[in-house]
């Protein structure tokens, strides 16, 4: 039998070490956070005439937005671009570097050029904005030292001035690239807003994935698909199983002698009347059918489905079209879709 306080002795150092080691990562953590939150709420501070002023005049503007930068910032421009073209506001990336080699040839006379630097002193930065100050192009600088070259050499700054990086050795951008990722959603939201960018509109640019997907989806286009099926109030139990079986839907829509519809049978009503009921031989549908399901109509959104069945805790729901019954959908179609 092993000796289980050597055992104990051997282990409780590193138990203990391991703990301290989690103890010190969830501290560094939550000190990273804080230290970027902190950074991100200085920003309200900045949101000035400047910042107005640029919002104005990219929205009057019959160019695009093109945004540069060098090294992280450069990363960060990507998605800012990314942001605005996806909300309405044409946009397009020309790294820094690459624009001294022929990419300065992209920009156009009624662009506006919006250049991101933490420093704003980096010699890349230094050596473009000559340029495009000599086409012309309004310059907005997005910069985190409004004393920098940049600064002063810009039309517009959009200050984004930090006061401690998160890194503890203050050099990786971590509070600054976080910040200026915070500033280019402000401005991008802001021209959403102005230029009244509807979900709508959105959907337009995002036709694929499960995002686009909850923006155009409708009933209908489950409905195209997917089997109907049905029976009247006065057919047997045997018929109504086989109906449901067939159509894979989980239930069947019940309707009257004049077609209209009544009700709805699913595999749970089976469940409950076999749980009832000792002999189901004269059962008819209209025994078991729940009157007066839950529908929407075909050109209802399938994410509007979506939330019914959560709320109403169903998995399926009726569509209609044309005041009738126009087949079911069932959370599992909307599922597969990434709507749900």
């Amino acid at each position: 039998m092993p000796n289980l306080q050597a055992l104990y002795l051997f282990l409780q150092p590193k138990f203990i070490d391991l703990l301290e080691n989690f103890r010190e990562i969830k501290e560094n953590g939550i000190n990273t956070l804080q230290i970027e939150a902190e950074s991100v709420n200085n920003l309200i501070n900045f949101i000035n005439n400047d910042f107005a002023e640029s919002v104005n005049l990219i929205l009057k503007s019959s160019g695009r937005v093109v945004i540069t930068g060098i090294g992280k910032s450069a990363i960060i421009a990507n998605k800012i671009v990314a942001t605005l073209n996806s909300t309405g506001t044409p946009a397009l990336f020309m790294h820094a570097a690459d624009a001294l080699h022929g990419d300065l040839g992209m920009i156009q006379v009624h662009d506006i050029v919006l250049c991101i630097s933490k420093s704003g002193e980096t010699p890349e930065i230094k050596n473009l904005v000559p340029l495009l100050k000599s086409r012309k192009n309004i310059l907005i600088g997005m910069v985190g030292n409004i004393d920098s070259y940049l600064a002063k050499q810009c039309d517009f700054v959009i200050n984004t001035t930090v006061e401690i990086e998160a890194c503890p050795n203050n050099l990786a951008p971590t509070s600054s690239t976080t910040a200026q990722l915070a500033m280019g959603d402000a401005l991008a939201v802001c021209l959403l807003k102005a230029r009244k960018f509807t979900s709508g509109d959105f959907a337009q640019v995002h036709p694929g994935g499960a995002l686009g997907k909850q923006l155009y989806l409708t009933l209908k286009d489950f409905i195209f698909t997917n089997s109907k099926p049905l029976v009247n109030q006065e057919d047997d139990i045997k018929k109504v199983i086989v109906e449901i079986t067939n159509g894979r839907l989980g239930a069947t829509a019940v309707c009257n002698s004049q077609g209209d519809l009544i009700g709805i049978i699913t595999d749970g009503d089976i469940r409950r009347m076999l749980e009832k009921h000792d002999t189901i031989k004269n059962l008819k549908a209209k025994d078991i059918m729940a009157a007066n399901p839950i529908s929407l109509a075909a050109d209802s959104m399938a994410m509007q489905a979506a939330m019914v069945m959560t709320e109403k805790k169903i998995t399926q729901i009726i569509v209609t079209e044309n005041n009738g019954y126009a087949g079911i959908v069932h959370f599992h179609d909307l599922n597969k879709e990434g709507i749900s």
